[in-house]
């Protein structure tokens, strides 16, 4: 995630360096770029790299070896060779089942869990739910059917309203908050600039909220 690294960290990981080239760099390190030649190298968030590093990145593009030169005018352009267009998950309802049950397999495994049955509940759930966050989102809820800690599961919708009309109102709006910050970053793809200014917040805010109800930005991204 290009976002989130400073300039210094995100050069040493991209484009590796030499023993000695700064403190703490007490051997060579192979960056990503070298470490994934013959194969593929994903950056998210590309435009939030830092520009002196845009210069770097266009010049391994350009003449195919790792050394600090170029220009970064038209880095997206060179990236952009190839566009694929995959549609959301609430334009393709009949996809979900099937992911889904990926998914829950995936993380059976993973967490060496048998895969729970899917009760109608879930079905429910999948059929209906608009799936902002996409096919993370997605996978997110599997892993945590197959933990137990999915309530959907077992809390069918009477049940569910009824126990909601007895939380306490601070906790029901922490919900209400938690929903409407999942709704605006999956509207926006996780872009956070787009995502704080719908919601009107500062940044700092946002990312405070980020933390306290759990929700991980990049589960929106597409």
């Amino acid at each position: 995630n290009c976002g989130t690294l400073p300039e210094t960290v995100i050069e040493s990981e991209l484009f590796g360096h030499e023993a000695g080239a700064f403190t703490g760099a007490q051997k060579k390190r192979v960056g990503r770029i070298e470490h994934s030649s013959g194969g593929t190298l994903f950056l998210d968030e590309i435009e939030s790299m830092p520009a002196s590093t845009q210069v770097q990145m266009l010049r391994v593009l350009e003449m195919r070896e790792v050394t600090p030169l170029g220009t970064n005018e038209v880095l997206y352009y060179r990236l952009n060779v190839v566009t694929l267009s995959i549609p959301p998950l609430r334009e393709r309802r009949d996809d979900v089942p099937l992911l889904f049950g990926y998914f829950a397999e995936r993380a059976a495994a993973r967490f060496r869990r048998a895969v729970p049955a899917t009760s109608a509940a879930v079905q429910r759930h999948l059929r209906e739910h608009d799936w902002p966050g996409n096919v993370r989102e997605l996978a997110h809820f599997a892993e945590r059917l197959v933990l137990g800690l999915e309530d959907v599961a077992q809390t069918p919708p009477r049940a569910a309203m009824e126990s909601d009309a007895a939380t306490p109102l601070p906790e029901r709006l922490d919900r209400y908050e938690a929903d409407i910050i999942r709704e605006t970053l999956g509207r926006n793809e996780g872009d956070v600039r787009r995502t704080i200014e719908a919601l009107g917040i500062p940044r700092k805010t946002f990312y405070d909220k980020l933390q306290r109800h759990g929700i991980v930005r990049s589960d929106f991204s597409r």
